[in-house]
C-alpha cells in the first residue's frame, strides 16, 4: 500500500513519510496468528514533515503535544486491514488536530418574555407550596 496518505483536500502526506512496523498480533487468528506479522504500527514524524503548511504544523503540534504520533492496529486478522484502520486513524487524528479552532461564542442577555416567563412559573409554584401549607 505505498500510496500517500489524504488528510482532506489540502494535506496529502507522503508514503516516504510514514514509518511501517509489523509484529504478531495476539486475538483470534487461529494457527496463522502465530507466524503473521498482522499487526501494525504506523510511526509519522510530525515535527520533521514538509506536507503539513507551518501554521497547520505549529496547531497540531500543540493539539497532540508530541512531535512522534503512533498509531497501533491489532483488531483485524489480516495484515492489509489492520494498515488500512492505522491509515484511517491517522488521518483522522490529524484532521481534529489541524483544524480550525471553532468560533468564539457571543454572550447574549436571555429575552424579556423568557425572563418575564420563568419568574410567572416560580411565582406559581410558590403558590400551590403556599396554598398546601395554609390548609
Amino acid at each position: 500500500m505505498p500510496a500517500p496518505l489524504v488528510v482532506n483536500d489540502s494535506v496529502v502526506i507522503p508514503d516516504a513519510e510514514l514509518v511501517w512496523r509489523f509484529s504478531r498480533s495476539s486475538g483470534p487468528g487461529g494457527q496463522g496468528v502465530n507466524t503473521t506479522d498482522s499487526r501494525v504500527e504506523l510511526v509519522f514524524d510530525l515535527a520533521a514533515t514538509t506536507a503539513l503548511p507551518p501554521a497547520l504544523k505549529e496547531r497540531a503540534l500543540a493539539r497532540l503535544g508530541a512531535a512522534m504520533i503512533t498509531i497501533a492496529a491489532s483488531e483485524h486478522r489480516s495484515q492489509l486491514r489492520n494498515r488500512e484502520a492505522a491509515c484511517q486513524r491517522l488521518a483522522q487524528r490529524l484532521r481534529e488536530a489541524i483544524a480550525p479552532p471553532p468560533k468564539r461564542r457571543r454572550p447574549t442577555k436571555p429575552t424579556r418574555g423568557s425572563v418575564e416567563r420563568r419568574l410567572a412559573t416560580k411565582k406559581a409554584r410558590s403558590d400551590v407550596k403556599r396554598l398546601r401549607r395554609d390548609v
